[in-house]
């Protein structure tokens, strides 16, 4: 658990004092959509995994 914390801890300091603020608003809803795309990716790739590779 430590480690998310870090995380979020990090990923609120790299926004702290940024200017101009929709700039902010677009880079933190472009890191959420990023990870978005990371999740989907692992769920498919377990998904092929468990069911056999499968074409």
């Amino acid at each position: 658990m430590g480690t998310l914390l870090d995380f979020k801890n990090v990923y609120f300091r790299a926004f702290e004092n940024c200017k101009p603020e929709f700039l902010v608003v677009l880079l933190k809803a472009y890191s959420i959509f990023c990870a978005g795309m990371i999740f989907v990716a692992m769920y498919a790739f377990m998904y092929r995994a468990i069911t056999g590779f499968r074409f």
